[in-house]
């Protein structure tokens, strides 16, 4: 069984496609195909049903940390009981994202997302220290051509992207807040709560703008390219005005010493008596600096608004859901994931000749996904393996059930290690059972 750095477990195709291509492999008797169909179609109903318990206990153990709750606790939760559920959602909200084939994203692969840019120019800072549990997963690690404007012109480039990112923050409480001295109706987040966001096509260097406490600035390059024209507009603005800055400052130096000489200018009395002058150069000094004042205000202002509609842009529309709503979306994932593991497994297991062990399953897999679809996984073997294991029921006969009726598992193995799998027939009144004493025994 290889094992390869550069693929991902997720098969980036829909359960139905991977049922109606085992079936036009040709390999499934024609008696067969119906029953094939009917084991998916109950397999996939099972599934369903189990995972929605998931979503369940995920739903509830967030309820006290939803920051969009619009009811109230019937209890009070007291700190012990809040932290057991704030620890259950993390381990369970883990669990789903690994069951739909999502990776942690390391934390060095985080830190080098916030040193490089990939599409968005901007000077960013994320202060770790205002949460207390970071969650990031992401899916899809692949090149997508973009548009970026470059000189004047627009050109085509790749990009490194994440095609699906899911992010849990927990910010830590308002006392943390207060000590920084900032006020609670500057936050742009409940302090204590959890927030969950559940983005598409996310630049892998652009992550930090998926963070609410980012704060934005321009960038030395972009300092410069403001700075530079200013300085070059200030120069002859500043020759213009030096007669009149030159007669200010006689006046106020005559008015505190006397008569005194600036240069070639004699400022005398007779200056000083002379105030219209002295007032028209004071206002047109301020009317000229406040102008420019005035003028490269406004062109900073206006940068950032046109920043800050690039990152609003960039999150606005790859917004997939957010908070509660995540889990349904992953729930979904998951149960779709599993399925088509398990369907994979159970045909080649079904089909094959030869007997075989776990390793030789999972590189049949791969080999065949390769040449039906040309895509290159990494599968899973293990997840499948132990669900179809996990997965245990008794065939039950004429319509009766005997107690000393042994349950038996989709999936067992013989004393060399070889995989065997129950007949279709067989398979079929074991999901059966198994999802009819669900219902029953809420299992």
């Amino acid at each position: 069984m290889a094992v390869y750095q550069d693929r991902e477990a997720f098969i980036p195709y829909h359960r139905r496609d991977i049922i109606e291509l085992c079936v036009e492999d040709g390999q499934l008797p024609a008696a067969d195909v119906q029953k094939f169909r009917d084991f998916c179609e109950i397999l996939s109903a099972y599934y369903h049903f189990h995972l929605h318990q998931s979503l369940e206990m995920l739903k509830d153990n967030f309820d006290p940390f939803n920051p969009d709750a619009d009811s109230e606790p019937r209890i009070a939760l007291g700190t012990d009981r809040k932290a057991k559920m704030e620890a259950e959602l993390v381990a369970a909200f883990k669990n789903i994202l690994q069951r739909a084939n999502y990776m942690a994203l390391s934390s060095e692969m985080l830190q080098r997302a916030f040193q490089e840019k990939t599409l968005i120019e901007l000077k960013t800072k994320v202060d770790f220290d205002d949460f207390e549990q970071i969650v990031c997963y992401y899916r899809g690690d692949s090149q997508k051509i973009t548009t970026v404007k470059k000189f004047f012109k627009k050109v085509k480039r790749k990009v490194a992207v994440f095609e699906r990112v899911v992010l849990l923050l927990k910010f830590k409480d308002a006392a943390y807040f207060e000590s920084k001295k900032i006020k609670s109706d500057r936050l742009k987040f409940a302090p204590g709560k959890i927030y969950i966001y559940f983005y598409k096509n996310i630049p892998k260097f652009d992550l930090e703008l998926l963070f609410p406490n980012v704060k934005i600035s321009m960038t030395w390059k972009d300092r410069l390219l403001f700075g530079i024209p200013a300085i070059g507009a200030a120069i002859p603005i500043l020759l213009k005005v030096i007669p009149q800055l030159l007669l200010i400052i006689g006046v106020i130096l005559f008015v505190v010493f006397g008569q005194v000489n600036i240069g070639k200018e004699n400022i005398s009395k007779k200056a000083v008596r002379d105030v219209t002058p002295v007032l028209v150069a004071t206002l047109s000094l301020a009317m000229t600096f406040g102008g420019f004042a005035f003028k490269q205000y406004s062109s900073y202002k206006s940068k950032k608004v046109h920043f800050q509609k690039k990152v609003t842009d960039t999150l606005f529309f790859r917004n997939l859901a957010n908070n509660a709503s995540v889990f349904g979306a992953l729930i979904d994932a998951a149960e779709e994931e599993e399925c088509k593991e398990i369907i994979l497994v159970y045909y080649h297991l079904l089909i094959s000749k030869f007997s075989l062990r776990p390793e030789e399953l999972d590189d049949r897999i791969e080999a065949w996904m390769d040449e039906k679809f040309g895509t290159k996984i990494d599968f899973d073997i293990n997840g499948p393996l132990g669900n179809l294991e996990a997965i245990r029921g008794k065939i039950v006969k004429d319509g009766s059930e005997e107690a000393s009726t042994p349950e038996i598992p989709l999936l067992s193995y013989d004393e060399r290690g070889f995989c065997k799998v129950a007949s279709l027939e067989d398979a079929k009144k074991i999901v059966d059972y198994v999802w009819d004493n669900a219902f029953v025994c809420g299992k």
